[in-house]
């Protein structure tokens, strides 16, 4: 046998491609996007500036709460490269849905649901945090308590969602639960959230106005 590795990206003994270099995912996807932008497509990448993935307290609560489920443990270092590589090259945000495309070995689809919050747990939510937000862009910039966001991000009673309220798949041959594309997208949210805190509030179905009139409501009852 040849001491020297074949160029060929399949391994014999697997069906699935040899990993690449973040410089290699890079570039695929970079190329991946200029084609489809050439075409028309319009898209909605995840583009980090620097290596952290998220920056602000929404997005860095999101990712910190996807990585206390245990279920997730092992694929989510492949995630975290794969978002880093740029190769989230579409993600759409809707109510209870995620949709995006990931560039892999070849362009991936990925499809995420997310139940909408319970209307009870929102309604303690916004019973806990009452008297506490002072207005809708203080509450999204992150200009709030710290006992508003540990309310807000608790696991289990917050308006983050748990592993039984996520469903997903993905188009790659991968027959793992959740695959490092699925994790690079659930990265990817936690990235957007930097810029749109505000999806959030979306994808959960929940209203931030209700918040504030939680709040008018507690400060009210103060006055009186």
């Amino acid at each position: 046998m040849s001491r020297y590795r074949s160029r060929n990206r399949y391994d014999r003994y697997s069906y699935f491609p040899q990993s690449k270099s973040k410089g290699e995912r890079m570039a695929d996807a970079a190329r991946k996007r200029q084609a489809l932008e050439k075409k028309g497509t319009a898209l909605s990448p995840v583009v980090l500036e620097g290596f952290a993935i998220a920056t602000t307290c929404w997005g860095k609560a999101w990712c910190r709460n996807i990585e206390s489920y245990q279920d997730y443990a092992n694929r989510l270092p492949r995630g975290r490269s794969y978002v880093r590589s740029n190769s989230v090259i579409d993600l759409r945000i809707a109510p209870g849905a995620v949709q995006a495309q990931v560039m892999g070995s070849s362009l991936y689809r990925v499809d995420i649901g997310i139940k909408r919050v319970a209307r009870e747990r929102w309604a303690a939510i916004c019973a806990a945090c009452g008297g506490r937000i002072g207005s809708l862009v203080e509450l999204l910039q992150g200009r709030i308590s710290s006992e508003v966001m540990d309310v807000m991000t608790r696991p289990g009673e917050g308006l983050f969602p748990q592993p039984a309220e996520i469903a997903f798949k993905c188009s790659c041959p991968d027959i793992a639960g959740l695959c490092k594309h699925i994790a690079a997208v659930l990265y990817g949210i936690g990235s957007r959230l930097d810029r749109q805190p505000e999806l959030l509030f979306l994808l959960r179905g929940a209203d931030p106005a209700d918040l504030l009139a939680s709040a008018a409501a507690a400060s009210g009852a103060a006055a009186a």
